[in-house]
């Protein structure tokens, strides 16, 4: 084992084994650096992006914090200045006490702490949370490049950590916007070419606006889901109060904390054509559920295939606050037990309603699907959703963090899907599932926690699965004992381990650069 410093970074590279393959991941979680307080929620630690390189028969690992404005305002001053998703910062010390008090009377300003996901735009690396904030990273020193603020581009407050990308390299995202007549979901379109050197978002458009159910109480949401020719946009139950929004420092509360669910409510699927930017007038309902990532979506015999995570209820994000995670024994499992798991549905929308359609008869001809969609009016479809899975993956507490052959198979029919397996709070088993038979293959190990299962497609593949599963898995019980695992994707067999003896949080999304 070679242990020196990256000259880029000075952060630790080690030489850890041999081997035949050459594979970039590049892996971003959270970290919390030294500080006087402390943060209340997973979500909020600073962003830390770790990147694993299999390069001339070596694996490689080096991991840089991102040198955002709230990395270096909380360094600076060895204190939280920047308020995140769970943890609102209180009035700097420093000034006087009427500072100090009209400071509370201000709308908490967005974090650019990019702790979420690592994504492409115009052949550029970015990393991003849930803010209008972004910044362009190197992926080979994982230096911070640049912030860029998608407000100076399109009309947004901000966007999902999510986009989808055409085949061409054109991406699609979403954003709300809040204004004087209220707030607006919007899909934006960034085009694939790039104009010089210093371009990062020039171009984006707004594609279409839609209006919430309520302009004060708009939905929260994750990501969104897209096929060849629509986008489809899912307003969920959970709920932001903006007027709890802009009182937020006032009264010393975080932006989840104005986060609501209402049960009473039905999830609205909202249809968009992507060329035209022009919505559906048939809008589609379902029951209450809560949702974070979709996992494909197609079209095929004039239906709408949508392929999500659900949850039963709106308790996600109140489980990851950091006193729930703190517990152990039976008061961690009474968290655990408390709240409902994801699990995989698919929704079929009718793609062709017209006034001459029945009503109240199921529309789903599809012989291998048992979801359906009745209409119920001229602009109104309720659909029941199908289980994409078997009574085994119960045993595993369900499944997020999907992913699938995006390179080929998104927004076209797919056969297989992976992701973690939620036996516990955080994911501590590999799935594959099957859609064909609804089968699971299974990778588990007790006291090891791994990560979202990245797909990594061999370059001459023939099949859909035919390929290898990249994942960080942490052992806590030992010390620094992190270790990225190799799977073969089709047999689910364990290809090999390339050790790391480091200390790494368990994050949340990667991606693999065939690239770099």
């Amino acid at each position: 084992m070679l242990l020196k410093k990256c000259e880029a970074c000075s952060a630790l590279l080690i030489t850890l084994a041999k081997g035949e393959r050459t594979i970039v991941f590049i892996h971003q979680c959270q970290h919390v650096p030294s500080q006087q307080g402390s943060y209340n929620h997973w979500f909020d630690g600073m962003a830390m992006l770790h990147k694993f390189k299999m390069e001339k028969g070596q694996v490689t690992y080096m991991s840089r914090f991102l040198r955002s404005d709230a990395y270096k305002k909380n360094s600076e001053r060895d204190r939280i200045m920047v308020s995140e998703f769970g943890t609102v910062a209180m009035p700097d010390p420093c000034q006087n006490i009427f500072q100090r008090f009209f400071s509370h009377f201000e709308i908490i300003k967005p974090t650019d702490n990019g702790n979420v996901n690592l994504m492409k735009y115009k052949g550029d690396y970015y990393v991003s949370t849930e803010s209008n904030f972004m910044h362009r990273v190197n992926p080979e020193s994982l230096e911070t490049l640049e912030q860029v603020d998608w407000s100076t581009f399109v009309a947004v407050n901000g966007t999902t950590a999510h986009p989808h990308h055409d085949p061409d390299g054109t991406c699609f995202n979403m954003g709300n916007s809040y204004g004087g007549k209220g707030s607006m979901y919007n899909i934006i379109r960034v085009p694939p070419e790039k104009f010089n050197a210093e371009d990062t978002l020039q171009g984006a458009k707004i594609l279409c606006s839609i209006a919430p159910a309520n302009f004060s109480q708009p939905s929260y949401y994750h990501s969104f889901a897209m096929s060849e020719n629509y986008v489809v946009f899912i307003e969920q139950p959970s709920k932001i109060d903006l007027i709890k929004l802009v009182t937020c420092k006032m009264r010393g509360k975080a932006f989840c904390e104005v986060i609501y669910w209402d049960p009473n409510l039905e999830t609205i699927l909202h249809l968009i054509d992507k060329r035209t930017g022009k919505a559906s007038p048939v809008r589609y309902y379902t029951k209450a559920f809560f949702n974070f990532h979709q996992i494909n979506a197609f079209e095929e015999d004039g239906f709408f295939m949508l392929d999500l995570c659900c949850y039963g209820d709106g308790q996600a994000l109140d489980i990851y606050y950091l006193q729930n995670l703190r517990k152990s024994g039976e008061a961690l499992d009474e968290v655990y037990n408390s709240t409902s798991r994801a699990f995989p549905r698919r929704f079929v929308l009718p793609l062709h309603v017209t006034d001459d359609t029945p009503t109240d008869q199921n529309l789903n001809t599809r012989p291998s699907s048992t979801a359906t969609c009745v209409k119920k009016s001229n602009t109104k479809v309720f659909c029941q959703h199908e289980d994409l899975h078997g009574d085994d993956l119960y045993k595993y507490g369900g499944l997020e963090f999907p992913h699938i052959n995006y390179e080929r198979y998104n927004t076209r029919p797919y056969r297989y899907f992976y992701g973690c397996g939620f036996r516990h709070i955080f994911g501590d088993s590999l799935l594959k599932v099957d859609l064909n038979d609804k089968t699971l293959k299974v990778w588990h190990q007790k006291g090891l926690f791994p990560s979202e299962p990245v797909f990594v497609p061999s370059p001459d593949a023939t099949e859909e699965d035919h390929g290898v599963i990249l994942s960080v898995v942490l052992c806590p019980s030992q010390d620094k004992a992190t270790f990225l695992l190799v799977l073969n994707a089709k047999t689910f067999e364990e290809l090999g381990r390339a050790k790391v003896p480091v200390n790494m949080p368990y994050g949340l999304h990667g991606v693999f650069n065939a690239s770099a």
